[in-house]
């Protein structure tokens, strides 16, 4: 019996990271931060959609933020290994604050504009771009290297749980309350953000001062001589450009589950990720980081292409499940690849590279995912792409010796 017990709480997950006070407001405060970030991430498409009745806008929502994200995480990165990272974290979380308090405006005037709302959405994806660096370059001053992946686990169990009730609560409330009232509590919710980054200690840097050119491009030479990075980066953007079927999740809840609540469908890969979050005892302490890339990248792409080919609710939501676990476990690995093969000095500058991949690769996906979706139809483009993500993984496994043979340090 004991020896039961104890194997079972191994795969639970590793919560030694909540002994470091830091780390623990800063992870208490996501829980109600995330959960007002998922209020705004239904209300923007489902608003799109509504004012123009097509998945493609839904789709260059993401498109129009990927450019202003993209560069703002690297310009971001190279500030937070150059300056205190405690100060740009207070200034970009103040400045999404600020910007959720704008789309409130927005709705609340009754502005009825595709371009107004898109240009909100570019600046507040400039912001998070910003702030995504910066945040990922802080955790490893907060804790030890071999807690990297219990801390991972732990910051994404935050998320996702934030993905089960925030798109349920966003699809209640939303026809009843309207987008302004979303928008506003997700500004509010920022202020226990606000809080918990100014209670971080002074976080100096330890590479040379002055965000120039040399040292942004620094960063790129060192990835550039890494080659493990590359293919990490590089299977994580496969799996989300060609698998993530967010943007056609408006158009299957009136076409292929009408009268069904939307945010069923974005909390279904949430709650995957939660459940594999929880046991994640089992996996966190592998050492095989580079097969365990991909094979999540397969297992989700597997789980896509069987959601694309069902029309009954609960089977999707079902499969959703399993491809939220396999994009929990993806994304752990890939940040642990990175935390801990890179020094603190360069952290903030590759973590805006892995910033771009990890949030680029959905947001041109979601372009590509609507478009086809109003050409194609949603089946065709939820399972090819699904399909299309198998096969990436595994050509990267078997191209790549070193990326197949990575062990942690």
């Amino acid at each position: 019996m004991a020896a039961g017990g104890a194997r079972v709480r191994g795969l639970m997950i590793d919560v030694r990271p909540l002994r470091r006070a830091e780390f623990r407001r800063l992870w208490a405060s996501g829980t109600v931060t995330t959960l007002g970030a998922q209020l705004t991430a239904i209300a923007v498409p489902m608003q799109l959609y509504d004012l123009t009745g097509s998945s493609a806008y839904v789709g260059l929502a993401g498109f129009v933020g990927f450019a202003p994200m993209a560069l703002a995480a690297l310009w971001g990165g190279t500030l937070a290994d150059v300056r205190d990272r405690r100060r740009v974290l207070l200034t970009t979380t103040a400045g999404i604050a600020l910007t959720s308090l704008l789309l409130w405006a927005q709705a609340w005037a009754r502005l009825e504009s595709a371009g107004v709302l898109l240009a909100l959405v570019g600046v507040q994806q400039a912001l998070f771009g910003a702030n995504a660096a910066v945040s990922g370059a802080v955790v490893p001053r907060l804790v030890p290297r071999e807690l990297l992946p219990a801390a991972n686990t732990l910051q994404s169990l935050v998320s996702w749980s934030a993905g089960i009730a925030g798109p349920l609560l966003a699809g209640a409330l939303l026809p009843v309350v309207g987008a302004e009232s979303l928008y506003l509590a997700d500004a509010a919710t920022l202020g226990a953000a606000l809080w918990a980054v100014w209670r971080l200690p002074p976080l100096p840097p330890t590479a040379e001062q002055g965000a120039g050119t040399r040292q942004f491009v620094a960063g790129f030479r060192l990835l550039a001589a890494r080659q493990v990075l590359l293919v990490v980066y590089l299977a994580d953007f496969a799996a989300l450009f060609l698998g993530m079927p967010a943007a056609l999740f408006p158009q299957l809840a009136r076409e292929t589950y009408p009268g069904a609540n939307v945010g069923v469908l974005y909390a279904a890969i949430s709650a995957g990720g939660v459940l594999a979050a929880l046991f994640s005892g089992g996996f966190t302490r592998t050492s095989r980081h580079g097969v365990a890339v991909a094979v999540s990248v397969c297992v989700w792409g597997l789980a896509l292409a069987a959601f694309g080919l069902t029309d009954s609710l609960v089977v999707a939501a079902s499969w959703l499940v399993v491809a939220g676990a396999a994009l929990l476990t993806l994304g752990v690995f890939r940040k642990s690849v990175l935390q801990s093969a890179v020094p603190d000095g360069m952290r903030g500058r590759l973590q805006g590279v892995d910033t771009v991949i990890a949030a680029g690769g959905p947001r041109l996906g979601d372009l590509v995912h609507g478009v086809a979706g109003a050409s194609f139809g949603a089946t065709w483009a939820v399972t090819g792409g699904g399909v299309l993500a198998v096969t990436a993984g595994l050509a990267l496994l078997m191209l790549f010796p070193a990326f197949r043979q990575h062990q942690a340090a």
